[in-house]
This record gives C-alpha cells, structure tokens and sequence, in this order.
C-alpha cells in the first residue's frame, strides 16, 4: 500500500499508508452495502416503489450531512476529530438494523446512519488534500485504494451471500464500519492554518457560472445514477446472474475506475475539465443506453461497465480538481460539502426516488434509457457554461 512522497513534502509529513487504509476500508464497507442493499430490502419482502423510499432516504440525508460537517469542520480546523465523531456515530446507527425489519424502522436508521457517514468524507477528503499540498494533482494515487477497496468488498461479499445468505449482509457492513472507526483514530489532522482575511466568501464562489454549471451537472450525472445503484443488482438477478457473477460484475466497473485516477494528473495536464467533463457525460449516457437495450448479451454488459471509468472516476476526479481549486483556503471543506450535497445526496435522492416508480410504472429496460437522457442535458449544460 506504499505510495511516493509527493516531492517538496517534509519527512514523514504526508501519512499515506493510514490514509491509502482509510480509502481502502470505506469504500469496501461501500462495496458490500451499494450493490446489496436493495436485494437485501427485497429478501425482507418490500416493493420496487417501497425500496426506492428507502433509498432515497439512505440518499437524501446525504443532502444536509456533508454542509453540516463541512461548515463545522472550516470553522473549527478540527477536521480529524470530526471524521472520527461521524465513523463511530455510523457504527452506533447502522447497528440499529439487527433490531429489526419495519419500514419505519429502517427508514430511521438509514437516516442516521447516512447522515454520520455522509459526514465522514468531506472533511477527510479536506485532510488528504491539505496533506498533498502543492502536490494536490496526485489525490487519484491515494483515492485509488478506495476503488480497490470497494472492488474487494462487493466480489469477496458477493461468493459469501451466495454461500451463506443475505441475512448475513447488515453483520459484515457494521464489522468494516468499526474497522473505519478504528483505523481514523490513527490519522492525523493537518496542522491548522491562519486565513488571511482577504479570502474569498463562500457567495462570491457560488455567484461563478462555471461553479453554478458544475453543480448543475453534479445533480445530472449522480441522478442518472439511481436505476443502477437501487436496482442494478436486482435487474441481474431477474435475467439470470447470480450473485457470485454479479459481485464482479460491479468490481469490473471499480478496477476501470483505478486506471483513471492513476492517468488524473497526465489528463487534467493534456485536456481541458470541461473537454473531459463532457467526455465523461456522454460515455454515461451511453452506458446506460446499453445497460437497458442488451442486459442480456454479456459481452455488452462487461463494455458498458467499463465505463464506470467515465461515469464515476474521471467525473469525480474532474470534480474534485476543479472544486479544489476553486474553493481555496478556509472554504476547502465546505466546497468539498457542497459538491457531496448536491450531487450525491440531492442528485442521489432524486435518482433513487424516480427510478422507485419508474421501475414499476416504465419497466427496466425503459428505466434505463430514460436514466440516459440526463447526462446528455448535462453535455448541453457544461458546453454553454463551463470555463476552463
């Protein structure tokens, strides 16, 4: 798990193999709760519609979640002992689904476990940047190990649920959440900083069009993500793959998501954010296109996954650089939070909520191809507005 010290960086300064660990822990608890959560929710016995409820809850928190951490992480400078507070509080409101099965219930605890983990990672992702410092172009080499975690978590999961059953998913997501919660207790925070007060304010930030145009896009793309990750699993499983097939079916997407955030530093430097923006939107809407025409032709099905390399990693990486350097000094975190907010937590909501209906009222397929007209809006979107 060793990484390169960024060059310029004092011994020892930059501590990246707890922060590699930390990546690499997260997304695979990540990895086992995404792809089988919603199978999980159908083994209980709730409905298309009733699933997309519960999801949109488990997204819409995520709404709230990140602006709280990020405005209290800024203000503060303690961004670690948040991380930490918001990994244990996930721990504690997960553990809340091995009391029962209700949908009130769940709706409670997916609330509050959503709202402590959409809290973790902004303020983090804040600490890994402050880190890196000038060398902030090589966040994809420590992002990295969240992909490789995330592929681990849904393929090792995926043969065990296959062996063991479903019942067993809620006791190994809680067991990598208090595998977080211990190893952010190793991590330090960064050393805090005196702003100046000629720093630039939050509205002024948010008044650019190219930023308003990013979050526009933002709530574009994750949206059209909501058929895949509410239903994508339980599509499969309808024609025919079974889970030990599915797992790494996800995976494949992941493992194309690491070879773009190891090649972020050498295409943010050759291309435009807004050429690899619109690059990334419309390979989505043609992965969804493909996933609602030819599910069944599995040599299809493996392309479009390999587009995940478009759909998530160069899109968040893009994001990522690009918020980065537009929300600077004391507005790092909050930038961060607002992005988390609107994209996965408003976008994610949305998404989830209208897949829920859609999937009973249009069907799969139709649910699909309607996913893809979204981030085709979003090409049009970041032609006209975005600056580089």
């Amino acid at each position: 798990m060793a990484q390169p010290r960024p060059r310029g960086s004092p011994a020892g300064a930059v501590p990246v193999r707890r922060i590699a660990g930390f990546y690499l822990l997260y997304f695979a608890a990540l990895g086992a709760l995404v792809p089988y959560w919603a199978p999980y929710l159908a083994h209980l016995g709730f409905s298309p519609a009733r699933i997309g409820q519960l999801v949109a809850v488990f997204m819409g928190t995520r709404i709230a979640a990140p602006l709280v951490a990020g405005w209290l992480s800024d203000r503060t400078g303690r961004r670690m002992a948040l991380v930490r507070l918001a990994t244990v509080g996930s721990c504690v409101a997960f553990a809340g689904v091995l009391v029962g099965s209700g949908f009130l219930l769940l709706a409670l605890v997916s609330g509050l476990f959503s709202f402590f983990r959409s809290s973790t990672l902004p303020p983090f992702e804040a600490v890994t940047l402050n880190h890196l410092g000038r060398h902030a172009e090589r966040y994809g080499r420590l992002r990295l190990w969240g992909s490789l975690g995330f592929i681990l978590g849904v393929v090792a999961l995926g043969g065990l649920l296959d062996s063991q059953g479903i019942e067993l998913l809620p006791w190994a997501v809680l067991a990598l959440f208090v595998a977080i919660a211990f190893m952010s207790m190793t991590i330090p925070g960064h050393p805090g900083r005196t702003w100046k007060k000629e720093q630039p304010r939050l509205g002024s930030v948010l008044r650019r069009p190219e930023v308003l145009a990013l979050f526009v896009v933002s709530v574009l793309m994750v949206a059209s993500h909501g058929p895949y990750y509410t239903f994508f699993s339980i599509h499969l499983e309808a024609h025919g793959y079974s889970k030990s097939q599915i797992g790494p079916l996800w995976g494949l997407g992941v493992v194309a998501e690491v070879g773009v955030f190891l090649t972020t530093s050498r295409l943010l430097y050759r291309f435009s954010p807004r050429a690899l923006m619109v690059t990334s939107l419309g390979m989505t809407s043609l992965r969804w296109a493909l996933i609602g025409l030819l599910v069944d032709n599995p040599a299809v099905l493996l392309a479009a996954q390999t587009l995940h390399a478009f759909s998530f990693g160069l899109f968040h990486a893009v994001n990522i650089h690009v918020i980065h350097r537009r929300f600077t000094g004391p507005l790092q975190a909050r930038g961060q939070a607002l992005y988390a907010s609107l994209s996965h937590g408003l976008g994610g909501a949305l998404g989830s909520l209208a897949s829920g209906y859609a999937w009973s009222a249009l069907g799969p397929d139709n649910t699909f191809l309607a996913a893809a007209l979204l981030p085709a809006l979003g090409v049009a979107v970041a032609t006209i507005w975005m600056r580089d």
